[in-house]
């Protein structure tokens, strides 16, 4: 268990990393700041204490998926599909300022986690609260990518 925690550890914050080094300037862009932003919009530094602690949980709620199902391929596609989509909509939200294509992907990958959530709740019961941050996360960040879009 702890070395697939850790495995999925290593993975997840590669994801993030590797989506924060694609964000170009990101939050602190002048295209970022001159947005008309969502009134809800949380402080900067609460995103990256809301992904670390996501992560983390992730990363257990995969560890204990991981030991309690049998199919194994489906499993890896859906992570992998999840890693791409969390890597992938930063370049394009922040570098590209493709907000209706980073919207796609952001719903995407919230309908992605809400699977994850629901498809296996009857397997890991109440270890399935692991991964209500990062399913309340994405639904929160996919209403601030729909106002940004919608509004500007």
């Amino acid at each position: 268990m702890i070395s697939k925690t850790i495995i999925f550890l290593i993975l997840n914050f590669a994801a993030l990393a590797i989506g924060g080094l694609s964000t170009s300037s990101g939050v602190t862009s002048d295209w970022y700041n001159a947005l008309n932003k969502a009134p809800w919009t949380p402080p900067g530094w609460v995103f990256g204490f809301a992904w670390t602690f996501i992560m983390i949980c992730f990363s257990f709620y995969m560890a204990y998926l991981w030991n309690e199902i049998e199919d194994k391929k489906t499993l890896i596609i859906m992570y992998a599909f999840q890693w791409i989509l969390n890597v992938v909509w930063n370049p394009v939200f922040f570098t590209l300022h493709q907000t209706s294509f980073a919207l796609i992907i952001i719903i995407s990958l919230t309908l992605l986690i809400g699977y994850f959530l629901f498809k296996y709740f009857g397997q890991l019961r109440f270890k399935s609260t692991l991964l209500l941050p990062y399913f309340v996360w994405m639904l929160i960040a996919s209403s601030l990518n729909a106002f940004i879009w919608l509004r500007n």
